[in-house]
């Protein structure tokens, strides 16, 4: 990662709409301050449509594009081919959605964006279901998570297919720069965001962002729940660039998964049983991606920890782009 240099200036101004304890606008906040002024974001159909427009204000101290939510990938594409041709090759072109608008609904606009090479910086940021209207399970909702869609009771347990792997599928199309981050550890991001912002081509960030009101906890604790989601080892950090993966933020020894499940509503109803299960895939996606790190492999990285049997998880191809 590029050493961490942090800015005074904020781009996200205070005051906005977003609910209390909101992990998306933290993410946002960090990416545009790693940045700057210079930039063009391009926003679908999402939570943050609905934090950044309340007519007739806006929370974005940089110029934005309204996209349908399908299309992200394909509108930033559009503003960089444009931006080029106005001779404006100092602005930085992003793409800010959500993980309905990037693993489901704009995954086949994602995939041309980073198949098209576009030179720009894509942003999923996972609340892990669709938010903004109402809480419905999306394709990164965790296995077993309660959500409207998702209900719990006497014959239901939750969304019972596996969280979606959405980078390694945005590995698979060999972007320049790829990375998880989480907005509870502020220096890790904004390193990450200074580095993509080095890079020419496709990068893409994959950003953890609690919601208290859709995971049921109190809106004072989204830090807390950030922070355990990658101290147990359920979204570990790490930055994968040529191929080769590096693990940025690293523990001796994982907290118990059980402490990150129980500050969620959603996850009340698990069993001691489904508990130890999600405890045994993490532990072994843990080690597997130190080995990753270790061999400096570029054939093969895990995906990020989704709450799933292991059995329903399959192998991710990786490789460096081409020259």
């Amino acid at each position: 990662m590029a050493k961490l240099t942090l800015p005074p200036e904020e781009w996200v101004r205070s005051g906005h709409s977003a609910c209390p304890g909101c992990a998306p606008a933290l993410a946002l906040r960090f990416l545009l301050k790693g940045l700057g002024p210079r930039t063009v974001v391009s926003i679908p159909a999402c939570c943050w449509t609905v934090i950044a427009t309340p007519y007739p204000t806006t929370a974005l101290g940089v110029a934005m594009l309204d996209s349908p939510i399908e299309s992200t990938g394909a509108s930033i594409s559009g503003l960089r081919a444009a931006a080029d041709a106005l001779g404006m090759t100092d602005v930085t072109i992003v793409g800010v959605a959500g993980d309905g608008g990037t693993a489901d609904i704009g995954l086949q606009s994602l995939s041309g964006m980073l198949e098209r090479r576009t030179n720009a910086i894509y942003l999923m940021y996972d609340n892990e279901a669709y938010m903004n209207t109402g809480v419905q399970r999306s394709g990164a909702t965790p296995w077993h998570a309660w959500t409207t869609t998702t209900p719990v009771g006497p014959a239901l347990r939750g969304k019972i297919e596996p969280k979606k792997d959405i980078m390694g599928i945005v590995l698979a199309h060999r972007p320049v720069y790829a990375a998880t981050v989480n907005p509870s550890f502020p220096e890790d991001f904004l390193a990450k965001v200074a580095t993509a912002r080095d890079r020419t081509g496709p990068r893409f960030f994959h950003a953890i962002t609690p919601c208290p009101p859709g995971w049921r906890y109190d809106s004072a604790d989204t830090i807390e729940v950030g922070r355990l989601a990658t101290e147990t080892g359920l979204f570990p950090l790490y930055e994968v660039e040529q191929g080769r993966l590096r693990i940025t933020r690293r523990y001796g020894r994982l907290k118990p998964v059980r402490e990150y499940l129980e500050t969620q509503g959603r996850f009340a109803h698990l069993t001691a049983e489904e508990v130890d299960t999600i405890q045994a895939e993490v532990t072994a996606r843990w080690d597997e991606l130190n080995r990753v790190e270790a061999e400096g492999t570029r054939k093969s990285t895990p995906a990020p920890s989704p709450i799933a049997p292991a059995a329903s998880v399959s192998p991710t191809t990786v490789a460096a782009p081409a020259p």
